[in-house]
Formats: structure tokens, sequence, C-alpha cells
């Protein structure tokens, strides 16, 4: 199958990362994943959530949003309770980010991590992850730069790819036209121990074998591999490796 924009199955899209575009964040990234823009912050609240105060360990929770003008129709902005898909995300986001960090090492505080979808083109979820990993180790920084912590906690990369069957051949990074025609979707979670953090996939027509199954994950495993790589070059460009 000919891709619409001349990639091979197995390539990733573009990935540029533009450090610190917000400066009250304690971190932020603006991740460029193709056409898909994605605005990453996190913000350090001296406070825990009330289950968690007897736990000598920090929290991190996230929040997602697909602004109006990311996408060809109209978004409304959430005035209240988010929907089931933004919900859905968030908490994924979350999860990831909470698996990547031992949380003891943290302290008795909470990291807010923001996601903000700028422009969408496919992969808004694991843009999400991958940039918000980065914007998760900026703040660290600051907190070791305000004496709030001794050391960086103990942390490992995070990062998240699309995968997709389209007319019965296995892709790489979806975009929105290959993510709208795919018999069969998934979102891959993984850390940089080559280990699995979330798998989400979906028969969207028809069903698919154990084969299949174990070509996505292969594929997957590439991918990922690929974007760690990429997370390293910035940590080293910004001194934080």
């Amino acid at each position: 199958m000919q891709r619409l924009d001349g990639r091979l199955a197995h390539e990733i899209r573009k990935i540029e990362i533009q450090k610190t575009p917000q400066k009250h964040p304690a971190g932020s990234v603006l991740i460029h994943w193709g056409d898909t823009h994605v605005l990453c912050s996190a913000q350090i609240e001296e406070k825990l959530p009330h289950w968690l105060l007897n736990e000598n360990k920090g929290w991190i929770t996230a929040e997602y949003n697909m602004l109006p003008g990311s996408s060809d129709k109209r978004i409304s902005r959430e005035k209240s309770r988010s929907n089931g898909r933004t919900h859905e995300i968030q908490r994924l986001i979350g999860r990831s980010l909470r698996s990547c960090i031992a949380l003891e090492e943290l302290g008795q505080r909470s990291i807010m991590i923001d996601c903000d979808v700028i422009q969408a083109d496919g992969g808004t979820r694991v843009a999400s992850i991958t940039g918000a990993y980065l914007a998760l180790r900026l703040a660290l920084c600051r907190l070791l730069e305000l004496k709030k912590i001794q050391r960086i906690p103990k942390t490992t990369k995070i990062a998240g790819i699309s995968i997709g069957r389209c007319h019965g051949k296995m892709l790489a990074d979806l975009n929105y036209q290959e993510d709208s025609a795919a018999e069969l979707d998934a979102n891959i979670i993984m850390n940089d121990r080559g280990e699995f953090v979330e798998i989400q996939g979906t028969a969207e027509k028809g069903s698919f074998s154990k084969g299949e199954f174990q070509d996505l994950l292969s594929l997957a495993e590439k991918s990922c591999s690929a974007i760690f790589e990429i997370q390293q070059e910035y940590l080293k460009l910004w001194k934080l490796d």
C-alpha cells in the first residue's frame, strides 16, 4: 500500500519539540508530530489528593483537551465535565506518566500535566504522552533548582505510538486519513526498558489474528525505540540527560 505522504509502513512522521513555549509552568514543551501539534505543560502543587495524604509518595495527574480550531470541524470548549473520550485519554496520560517515575521520590506533592491539542492529524494521545514526559522531566529539574528535592527521581522514558491495519497492511503512526480507514486501530504505550505500559486495540472492521497482534507489537517496539532516541536527543540538547 502506498501511503499518502510517501512513508514506508514502519516509518513515523517527523517529530520536533520546542522547549518552554510557556514561561510560567515548571515545564512545558510544544511537540510537532507531523501535522499533530500538542502543547504539554507541567505545574507543581504542594499538596496531594485527600486520599493520598497518609501515603509517603507524590502524585501525577493529567488533563487533555482538543482546542477549537484543532480539527477541520469546530470542537466546542468543554465548559464542565469532560466527555467520555476526553476523560479516557487524560486517564491514560496520567497512568502512563505515573508508571515512568518513582513516585515515592517525588515527595508529598502533585504534578499536574495539561495536554492541549492545537492541531490534530491522528495520534493526539500518543503525542501527548510523548511530549508530557519531557515536560515532566523539565518540572523535575525545576524542583531540584528550587531545592525542594535532593535529587531527580528515577524515571524511565515513556512514549506511545498508533498502529493500524489499512487495506490489509500493518502501518505505524497513522495520520487522520489512515486512522479513519483502518480495519484495526491500536495505541501502544511503552517504556525504554522494552516493557508495555498499556495496549489499546480494536478491530474496527471484522477481527484480527494472533499473528497480526504479534506483528502489531513488533512494529510498536520498533517505532517506540525510534521515539526514545528522539527524546534522548532533546534531553541531551537541554542538558537533562
